[in-house]
Order: structure tokens, then sequence, then C-alpha cells
């Protein structure tokens, strides 16, 4: 060891499942026996990004990361790294395409082309530690609001950004500070909804896990901009790591006087509540959040009044999403013109997306607005696992819809993914492989959608749930040529007539999938798919482990004989594909 090391553990709730708490202590423990304690410091982090590479642990000055890290491993990386100077080789990314050792982050395909704004401070800092926030220019831009800038300048800062909502609808959050500012109020509120609902997305979580001071302070700066006193996060009760920091920063926040009364001797006051929701998924439209906020049902209330005019508890509120807030204080510190500079003419700045499903490198990742769906899934997510063939990819969760091959060239921003029919989202992005059925992708976001409707309008309560049943019912080959017309029907007047965004937008897996997959429907329509799987007779060697795991009980055969599904039962469910050692199982 050559100088003062820091060793940055992730913190985020994926490696803290992982056991990175564990493996905090096993160092400390470690550090101790050897003598090092006080040459080495350990700081819990937020998430680094790679999820489906952590634990993920980065030391410094060295700028070596370690992936994939366990308990077990932590003697061998003092042993060998810190006390000897060695790196732990088998504890370094393999490049699955080139299959090369890669001993920093900066190296690695997945950070490569980021551009991080949102994220800057992710796996950096210590959530918990103010002092850390600070350090890189924390409060600072709300102090400058605060002392130089009328509220006025900083909503018109805002607009030169030309910054939208991340949240999915894409309205500039400039105009939204500016009609809530022009409302003549004794109370004013400003809200951050933090309720992430769609299946597949954790960007908003993983923000308030790792930088929670970055949205407080973006509050507070809109809090001026607006003239609203109180802000309030409504943040799901599933997220009990950002609730718990969320809270840790509110309370050295106040203690150092960032928030409350006279801040920075300005004479503005400013002060943030949390409020905890159930977690319904309708809660992210803004109405039906405030409703939530009120204590009332999470139902949508038509438009106008905008929340701008008539929100929380009847007076002017601006609601914006994690994401968006994460972005104020840089553009701030930056100027508009530098993150009006990056993006399309648009789409302006950066997204975060969550990479998922079938794609090697499994996380959360960063990028300027503009990057192709191309570059994302195979030089970011570096393509499919087992280099099967890429099918489409699923973006804006149950509201969006999919995108095929023929489209992979398409730029990221709002009006792009609109015009080939899907939608930016709040940035969940399912990658999905050849062995993925559409119909089937289209019934799992409709028992979603149709679950989590708010039941208020005829359209979506009943229309959603006889969506559902239709695709139900072809996918258990007892539908009909028919029902293909009905599906349509059905979804262009849910689609018309709902009364909120989430309603309209809610048939759109189904209408997207049946425009770029219509043969997989007409299978199941016509009744030509064959749904079972089936057992390569000459590949069986009888080794029963099908058998066992199957939930239905419709594989037979004797030990070391070849086994057969009776088709006829068979729930095509993939448990028995799974457990096969010698690949005798052929999928449907």
């Amino acid at each position: 060891m050559t100088e003062r090391m820091t060793i940055l553990v992730c913190g985020g709730t994926g490696c803290i499942a992982l056991e990175s708490n564990e493996i905090i202590a096993a160092l400390k423990e470690k550090l101790a026996d050897v003598g090092l304690t006080e040459e080495i410091r350990i700081i819990r982090t937020g998430c680094f990004g790679f999820c489906g590479q952590g634990p993920i642990i980065k030391l410094q000055p060295d700028n070596i990361t370690y992936v994939q890290v366990g308990v077990e491993d932590v003697n061998e990386i003092v042993d060998e790294h810190i006390v000897k100077g060695r790196i732990v080789e088998r504890l370094l990314y393999v490049n699955p395409r080139t299959e090369e050792l890669v001993k920093t982050s900066e190296e690695m395909d997945f950070y490569k082309k980021e551009y991080r704004i949102a994220l800057r401070n992710l796996g950096l800092i210590n959530p918990e530690d103010i002092l850390e926030y600070i350090a890189m220019k924390g409060y600072e831009a709300l102090a400058v609001c605060l002392n130089e800038r009328t509220p006025e300048d900083v909503v018109q800062l805002i607009k030169d950004s030309k910054l939208r909502g991340r949240g999915g609808g894409g309205f500039s959050t400039g105009l939204k500070w500016e009609l809530t500012a022009r409302e003549e109020s004794d109370e004013k509120y400003i809200i951050c909804n933090a309720d992430e609902g769609d299946p597949g997305a954790f960007m908003d979580r993983s923000i308030l896990e790792g930088d929670p001071h970055s949205v407080l302070e973006a509050m507070a700066i809109g809090g001026y901009a607006t003239g609203a006193n109180i802000g309030i996060v409504y943040i799901r009760a599933e997220y009990p790591l950002a609730y718990k920091r969320l809270q840790i920063a509110l309370s050295q926040a106040r203690e150092y006087g960032f928030l409350g009364k006279n801040i920075f001797d300005s004479g503005f006051d400013f002060d943030v509540e949390i409020r905890l929701g159930a977690g319904a998924f309708v809660c992210g439209e803004e109405t039906a959040l405030i409703n939530s906020v009120m204590g009332r049902r999470g139902e949508p209330t038509k438009k106008p009044p905008y929340p701008s005019v008539s929100g929380f508890r009847g007076k002017p509120t601006s609601v914006n999403n994690v994401e968006t807030l994460a972005n104020i204080v840089p553009i701030l510190l930056n100027g508009p013109e530098w993150f009006s500079s990056i993006g399309t003419d648009t789409s302006k700045g950066t997204k975060v997306f969550a990479l998922a499903g079938k794609i090697n490198n499994v996380g959360l990742v960063e990028v300027p607005m503009g990057t192709t769906l191309r570059e994302i899934i195979f030089d970011i997510g570096g393509g499919i696992i087992g280099g099967k063939e890429f099918k489409a990819v699923q973006t804006g969760g149950p509201s969006g819809g999919v995108i095929t091959k023929e489209d992979l060239d398409t730029p990221i921003d709002y009006e792009s993914l609109k015009a080939i029919g899907s939608m930016m989202g709040s940035g969940g992005m399912i990658v999905l492989d050849e062995d993925d059925d559409m119909v089937e992708l289209a019934k799992f976001y409709l028992d979603f959608t149709q679950d989590e409707s708010c039941g208020k309008c005829t359209p979506c309560r009943v229309g959603t749930k006889r969506l559902h049943e239709i695709l139900d019912r072809l996918t258990r080959m007892e539908g009909s040529p028919e029902d293909l017309d009905l599906l349509e029907d059905l979804s262009y007047n849910i689609k018309y007539s709902a009364l909120c965004g989430l309603g309209q937008t809610a048939p759109n897996p189904v209408l997207s999938t049946m425009k770029y997959f219509r043969s997989e429907y007409d299978a199941y329509a016509y009744r030509t798919k064959r749904i079972a799987f089936k057992i390569i007779e000459d590949k069986c060697i009888g080794c029963t482990k099908c058998a066992r795991v199957c939930p239905v009980a419709c594989i037979e055969g004797s030990p070391k004989r070849p086994h057969v599904i009776d088709e006829a039962d068979c729930i095509a469910c993939g448990a028995c594909y799974d457990a096969c050692p010698v690949d005798a199982i052929e999928r449907p």
C-alpha cells in the first residue's frame, strides 16, 4: 500500500440484498486484524449502476474495481491487494465479448458512453453524510439562488435549459414552475413524485438511496422559484432504504440550516415533509398523487384545473419526479447553455434508463438524449444473453410499447419514441430475446394494469379487465380470429375515452405487439401454436430432474430412460427446460 486508501462499497438495495453490509463489516474486522484501520477509509456509497455485477467495491487511488464480491473474498482482497499490492484478478470484470479482464470501471463497456448528471454522485459519496455532499458543491446552487437571483431569474434559467420532466410526459419543467409562480396564493407547494411504479424501473429509488440531498436542494430551489414554502416527498413504502436515507438527509439539512427558517439569512423559509404511499401505479399521475397525499383515494381528476392552479389542498402546486429534480442543481451550477448543448433539438440533457431482461449488462445507465437503442443494448448492455437473437425492447413500462430490430437505430428522445409507437416513460427498458412470447408479454402488462386501475372511469376499470380476459383466452388456446378484431377495437376505445394518461396508454402493449408481431396473435387465434414443451428422445438421459420440477406432473418416465411430456397437460412454464442438464427439452 503506497498512500492512504479509500474503499468504496455499493450500499444500494440490490447490493445490500447480496450482503454488502456484511462485506463492510468483514472489511473492518480484517483491517483491524492487520492494523490498517486508521490508514484506510471505508465508504458505503449509493448504487454504482452496474447492478448485474454487484456487490461492487472500488479501491482508490488504485482505481481498481472488483465485481460480484462476496464476504468470503474479503480476506484475499486485504491480504493480496491492500497489503501486498497485487490485483485479485479473479474478482475483475470479464468483458463478455472479448473475455478480457477489465481493471477499472472507466474501461467497462457499460460505463464508456455514460454522461452522468442525475447520477453524478452515486457510487462516489456516502449518502448519509451531508459533508460529502457539500464537498461535491452541495447546497452551493441554493445559496447562489437565494442571495444573487430573483425567483424569476431561477425560473428563466430552468426554462432556458429546456429541461423536460423525466417522469414520462416530458412537459417543460421551467414552464411548470412558471405557471405555479404566476398564481397568487397564501400557500404553495412543491411535491417530489417518488412513487416509481413501472415494472423493471429503479432509477428514482437509486437516486434517493445514493444522493438524497440533491433532491432536497432542488426542492428548496423550486420552492424559492415558485413561491412555495413547503415541499412534500411522496415515496412508496416499498422503498424502506430510500425512506431511511431521506429522513437522515432531512435531519442533517435542517441541522446545517439548509432547510427551515431564514435559509442563508435570505428571509426564505422552506421545509420538507415525507409522505408514504401504498405503492399504487396510478399515483404516478400527478392529480392521483395529490389526492393520495391528502389522504384520499389515489384517483386522477379531470384537468383543468391543473395542479399549478389548484393542487394540494386546492393551492398552486408543482409536481416533479425525482430524476427531474436531480438535474436542477447541475443546471444552475453549470449554466443552462451547458445543459441544452447536450441531447437533441427537442430533448435536452441526459436520460437514466434501467436496463433489464435478456441482456448481459443489467443495471442503471445515464446517457445523452439522442443515443440510439442499438448503442444502449449492444454497446452499453453488452448484447443478448447467450448470443441469442434480439427480438424487441419494451420501453415506457405498462404505458409503452415494443421496439423491434428495424428501429434499433432510433435516437432516444421523446418525439422519436412516440413516432414508432412507444414512449420514454420513466426509463424502464426491458430487453426481449427470440424465446419471448409477445402475446404473453402483452398479457403480463394488462394483468398489471387492470390490477392497478384506480377504478374511477369505466374504460379503464372494465376495459383493461376485458382486454386481459381476451388475451388470457387466446393464450389458453380457446380464442378465435374474431378476438383479434375485438382486441383492437377495445384498445382504441380505451385509448380515446379513459380519464387519465395512464388509462389512455394502458392498451399500448397490445397495440404495439399486434402491430409488429401479428403472426404470434394469429397463431393463437387460429390455434396453430404449439404451446407445450417436448423432450428430444435421443438426448434424454433419464436423470428425472425435469419430472421432479414439473408443477403439474405431466412428465412421465423411469430413471435412465427417455421421459415424455404429456402435451395436453403441459402449461409451458419452462421449469423442465431450465432443469435439464443436457438440453434435451425443446421450447414451444
